[in-house]
């Protein structure tokens, strides 16, 4: 008995080629190429259109969107995804990529060989292919297309780039006018009019001598700015000897020594800082735990260690163990 596998179908039949005149098989057949016959209608009709359009070509490019024009579509005749809509630059060209495939001869090839193995009917097989003359025709209107696309942008550039020199132009001249109206000297309607412009008061120049300070281009204080209706009194600037602060120039803390030459020492000890991590390790522990109250600055005897009679936090063991006497006494005398 033939075995015969159906790649259509993805299943062996032990009847032979008898399956491909199935019902079945033939179903499975006229399904898959009708999905395959609605993209190639579409893309023929795209580029029918372009070779129709009067050379513009708005509608034959368009701006790239991964997106939208990343779709592939399956080629049931070589069994394999084709890249729907090509690519030029930024620009997009739909269905540019599977008219290209349906035209080319290694498709054509194909499509025989799936006819030939699946029974197909021969008078569909057409429906399935592209002409060369017709793919020629779309290729030149996509290439007007591309043209007029590019001129389009180039003029568009050159509006952009035109309203950007006008824009600059009209601030340079406000800019100007602006310039030229404060520099024009008032008109004078006669000498009794005209008064020179008030002199600025005069500035001593022990004030404008550097100060001391950390960049070393620190200035004095200029007390010329007071207005003459202002009445206000300088005290002079104030120094402390041998201190001082950074706006005097002086030297950090951390920078000074001591007297004797020692360092002077800022922040905590090495010792106070690990008594203060043992402490933060304790707070995590719980508080009601034995032991966590007990007096470790009480005195305490020899004797302490063997009774268990009463807990740490409440008093020493001594009396624990004392109290438990005193107790059993009382019982026996009672008894």
């Amino acid at each position: 008995m033939a075995v015969h596998y159906c790649g259509l179908c993805r299943r062996t039949s032990f009847s032979g080629r008898r399956h491909l005149y199935s019902a079945t098989h033939r179903q499975r057949l006229r399904e898959a190429l009708g999905r395959l016959q609605e993209e190639v209608a579409a893309a023929r009709a795209v580029a029918a259109a372009a070779a129709a359009g009067d050379g513009d070509g708005v509608g034959a490019v368009r701006r790239y969107d991964p997106a939208e024009h990343e779709r592939r579509v399956w080629c049931l005749c070589c069994g394999r995804g084709v890249r729907r809509d090509g690519r030029r630059g930024g620009l997009a060209l739909p269905q540019a990529g599977l008219l290209q495939h349906l035209a080319g001869p290694e498709h054509r090839r194909e499509t025989a060989r799936f006819w030939r193995e699946n029974r197909a009917e021969a008078a569909l097989r057409e429906r399935f292919l592209v002409p060369p003359e017709e793919y020629e025709r779309f290729a030149r209107a996509l290439e007007r297309a591309l043209a007029a696309h590019q001129r389009r942008e180039e003029e568009r550039i050159r509006q952009m780039a035109a309203g950007i020199r006008e824009a600059e132009r009209r601030q340079r001249e406000t800019v100007q006018a602006a310039l030229q109206h404060q520099t024009e000297p008032e008109l004078c309607a006669g000498p009794s009019v005209c008064s020179p412009p008030p002199a600025e008061p005069e500035r001593d120049p022990s004030h404008d001598a550097e100060q001391p300070g950390p960049s070393g281009m620190q200035t004095g204080p200029n007390l010329n700015w007071m207005e003459s209706g202002q009445a206000l009194t300088f005290i002079g600037h104030q120094e402390t000897e041998g201190k001082g602060n950074v706006h005097t120039g002086a030297k950090p803390p951390w920078l000074t020594d001591e007297e004797d030459g020692s360092k002077q020492q800022i922040g905590p000890s090495y010792e106070e800082f690990l008594k203060q991590k043992e402490k933060q390790k304790l707070k995590k522990l719980p508080a009601e735990r034995v032991g966590a109250n007990f007096d470790h600055t009480s005195q305490t005897g020899d004797s302490w260690l063997p009774s268990f009679g009463r807990v740490w936090n409440h008093g020493r063991r001594w009396q624990s163990r004392h109290q438990f006497r005193t107790e059993s006494g009382e019982k026996k005398k009672k008894s």
